[in-house]
């Protein structure tokens, strides 16, 4: 269990740290928003190009993968569902639907496969199918949601190449099926940009939790709760059935699955609704609570499987 406190606390300091130096007045709106593009135009995708550099692409097929994926898939079309009948805009759909269905795999993920699960390339799959096909996705759905005039097939196809966070995913995903490795001039200035990604994310995050209105209070309770509960319940429970009755996943494998989806909502997710300007206060609070409530639901899945 360590591993799941050590994940946690790591993203809590960054918050906190986030949310005093909005309260001292050191970064404002205006720098958080600053943050937020540095993090979505150059930090992420230099993090992306380095991270899935050296990802093994053939775990991607494997059958815990199909797990998750059935998981992700039920849970976004509750969503969208809900979303369809209460007729909300494309926009704020998409940001919901990841709100529910996009885990924090990379700062939490990683860290619970290492020291709860016991190997950290589990996490891996994860990583890769949101970042090569459901973040691709949903950007592009953003993109013709934002745009002033009327995209054309052509123009919706292209989006994609436009996007800087789907170009690195794409050029890391290359590097590593040709086993190309970059040279260590290009490397190592790109690892190091890509290491302002995940604290230039958090402390923005913990920037706009202290000057925008409190959890809980900017975003309907409903559709708050409808979120958190499909992000900690549905998703992991899809995933586990799926696992254990459809592919006879063995007990490490099928605890691998159900915990990684449990996972709380990606603090990427918020950049990227505020990069939009899309239902951000609801990422943020999906955030925070399936943050705080991933902890006892994480305990509690390891306890019942193991």
């Amino acid at each position: 269990m360590t591993g799941v406190f050590e994940g946690f606390a790591t993203i809590g300091t960054l918050i906190v740290l986030g949310i005093l130096l909005a309260h001292l007045g050191v970064i404002d709106l205006a720098g958080q928003r600053t943050l937020s593009t540095l993090a979505f135009f150059v930090a992420s995708p230099a993090l992306l190009v380095t991270v899935l550099e050296d990802s093994d692409v053939g775990e991607i097929f494997s059958g815990a993968l199909l797990a998750t994926v059935a998981g992700v898939v039920v849970t976004g079309l509750v969503f969208v569902v809900v979303a369809v009948i209460r007729h909300e805009p494309l926009g704020s759909t998409v940001v919901g639907t990841m709100c529910a269905a996009y885990v924090n795999a990379g700062n939490l993920g990683l860290p619970i496969a290492a020291y709860v699960l016991g190997d950290p390339a589990l996490v891996a799959p994860v990583i890769l199918m949101q970042l090569l096909v459901l973040q691709p996705l949903a950007l592009v759905l953003l993109d013709v949601d934002t745009s002033q005039t009327r995209l054309s097939w052509g123009s919706i196809v292209m989006r994609p190449v436009k996007n800087p966070i789907t170009i690195g995913s794409f050029v890391g995903l290359v590097l590593a099926l040709t086993g190309t490795n970059l040279p260590r001039v290009v490397h190592d200035p790109l690892e190091l940009v890509g290491g302002m990604a995940v604290p230039s994310m958090l402390l923005a995050y913990g920037v706009a939790l202290r000057l925008g209105p409190l959890p809980g209070r900017g975003v309907p309770p409903g559709q708050l709760g409808l979120v958190v509960g499909l992000k900690l319940v549905v998703q992991p429970l899809v995933a586990y059935l799926v696992g254990r009755f459809a592919l006879d996943l063995d007990t490490p494998a099928l605890l691998a699955v159900t915990v990684l989806s449990a996972l709380p909502t990606a603090q990427n997710v918020f950049v990227i609704a505020s990069r939009y300007d899309r239902a951000s206060l609801l990422a943020r609070d999906a955030i925070f609570v399936s943050t705080l409530a991933s902890v006892p639901a994480v305990m509690v899945i390891t306890a019942l499987i193991v």
